[in-house]
């Protein structure tokens, strides 16, 4: 039995990564005035980051129709896959999910299974990792499923970002808010949890990051621990060093740069991480004021 598993741009796994684990990535698109591209392919993170200030109006995201999904599918039907498991960005925030769930319906070569993992970025991308590994262990599809959703309910995400900007440019924070958050310094924090996105702030980087490590103490152990950053290498790499006592032991965390579909709307100078817990816990039990 040989089961395959497919995920979408947003995943945010390395290269490196979707190669060792034989998983295939569907890209989306980020759309730039009247120009489309494919996500990872015809515009690169750097690009896509240098130029994100001075684009006159801003980019757009866009989920490819359900040819798209179907033809993957049928790629690796035809490589030998029996079965098939599409993991994706929670349906809340996008509808990826829901396209492939459409493009399945014509599908009857191979059952497919589509998964909603209630996450973003390395959210989804821990997940998808943790569904190839159990595939390429002889695992079934119902043990694989039963597993993924047991390790879905203890998967988070955290984001401390650099401005209110990208959210009021993408419709996601009022233009008063955004006036506001400047003047004040306000820093937007993000925690993604079983579909759900919530919305904090604080006044300044030292506090955002605070947060961010609280938020790690509290999850504390993981199994997996992800770090991610929009066109901030030295704020990434300030905080590995600081998260270091908390990683899995043995394992260097993957260290991945937020696709522009992300991007575009928490703007450059993000930093955060995804993670799946050990235990299940409620991300802001004995969180401190702030």
């Amino acid at each position: 039995m040989t089961i395959k598993i497919v995920t979408d741009s947003t995943c945010d796994l390395p290269q490196t990564v979707v190669d060792k684990y034989g998983i295939t990535v569907i890209p989306l698109y980020i759309n730039v005035g009247d120009q489309s591209y494919i996500d990872g392919v015809e515009l690169s993170r750097e690009v896509f980051y240098k130029n994100l200030p001075t684009y006159p109006t801003p980019p757009t995201t866009s989920v490819p129709g359900a040819k798209v999904f179907r033809n993957a599918y049928r790629k690796l039907i035809a490589e030998g896959a029996d079965q098939i498991l599409s993991i994706h960005i929670a349906s809340s925030l996008s509808a990826t999910a829901e396209v492939a769930r459409s493009a399945v319906e014509t599908l009857t070569d191979v059952p497919v299974t589509v998964f909603d993992t209630g996450q973003i970025t390395l959210g989804t991308g821990l997940l998808a990792i943790a569904a190839a590994q159990a595939a390429a262990s002889g695992k079934t599809m119902e043990e694989i499923l039963s597993n993924l959703k047991e390790k879905a309910s203890r998967t988070y995400s955290f984001a401390a970002l650099d401005t209110l900007e990208y959210l009021r440019r993408s419709g996601r924070a009022s233009r008063f808010q955004s006036t506001v958050g400047s003047l004040l310094s306000i820093k937007p924090l993000l925690s993604m949890y079983d579909g759900k996105m919530d919305v904090d702030r604080v006044r300044t980087d030292t506090r955002a990051i605070e947060w961010l490590m609280d938020h790690l103490t509290n999850l504390h152990p993981f199994e997996e621990l992800a770090l991610v950053h929009t066109n901030a290498l030295r704020k990434v790499e300030t905080f590995r060093q600081r998260a270091a006592p908390f990683l899995p032991s043995g394992k260097e965390p993957v260290i991945a740069e937020v696709t522009p579909i992300i991007g575009t709307h928490v703007g450059p100078g993000a930093v955060g991480f995804s993670c799946i817990a050990k235990g299940k816990t409620n991300p802001n039990d004995r969180m401190r004021e702030f």
